[in-house]
């Protein structure tokens, strides 16, 4: 594992910690000396077991569990992570789920409203409360977890959670024009085939992903360390110049 000593002492919070990508996510940092937040809706026991990992390696670590669907939840989760933590330096928006495969002609409203309150309307929740916490810092960082469906589309029946994710692209691109003068960079990373995480174990049939990965330049699926270890480039001090980009990471699947 590539080591940014640049983030020891770095203050995280990232939101949906505690599974799949999050899980990854948060160990990565806690290995490279950061103090964490981990945020969880159900993980309860992978939270507090990274936790105790972090504060067996002498750093701060705190679990918070919430709704961030409900802007009281996310107001109170970031709040305790900065008291927790004596600050914010860099928030991962990484809460995020397809739901369930639904084709537009077969679609509640209720069901679209939910996809985009779990994507984009609680990132930007817990953006605008970490934001003036954020804004103490020379150099703070933002990376939203979007999706190559949002690039691409998706498979059918992903509509509500491509065009969520897709609208993440924008919103990266909006919010680092906007944070640009109080120091805070944004940016995303855009994940294609993840294997081994619950997201994909639940929506992807190992038919499906066979056929993607034929078609992967790379010949394999990512894993969940792939994009915890671009999520800790873009994070980290090194790319001070980068603002508002998406990086790919899908194997060659989608490029431009």
């Amino acid at each position: 594992m590539k080591i940014y000593k640049k983030l020891t002492g770095k203050k995280v919070l990232i939101t949906a910690g505690a599974q799949g990508i999050g899980e990854s996510i948060t160990k990565h940092f806690i290995d490279n000396g950061a103090h964490v937040a981990v945020h969880y809706f159900s993980s309860a026991n992978t939270a507090n077991q990274l936790v105790e990992y972090a504060k067996g390696k002498g750093q701060k670590a705190i679990a918070i569990s919430g709704d961030l669907t409900k802007e009281d939840d996310a107001n109170a989760l970031v709040k305790k992570s900065a008291e927790a933590l004596d600050g914010l330096d860099i928030l991962i928006n990484n809460a995020g789920s397809l739901v369930a495969r639904k084709l537009l002609n077969e679609m509640e409203t209720e069901f679209w409203n939910k996809v985009m309150d779990i994507n984009l309307t609680s990132m930007m929740f817990v953006t605008r409360a970490a934001s003036p916490y954020l804004a103490k810092n020379i150099n703070s960082s933002i990376v939203n977890l979007a999706s190559l469906a949002g690039r691409k589309g998706g498979h059918p029946g992903s509509l509500a959670y491509a065009t969520s994710k897709g609208a993440i692209l924008t919103y990266t691109r909006a919010l680092a024009t906007e944070f640009g003068t109080q120091g805070t960079r944004v940016n995303a990373v855009a994940p294609g085939l993840i294997l081994g995480t619950s997201f994909h174990d639940t929506h992807t049939t190992k038919e499906s992903a066979a056929a993607t990965i034929s078609g992967i330049p790379i010949q394999r699926a990512g894993n969940a360390a792939d994009v915890a270890r671009a999520v800790l480039y873009l994070a980290s001090e090194y790319d001070g110049f980068i603002t508002g980009a998406t990086l790919d990471i899908n194997g060659g699947v989608y490029n431009m």
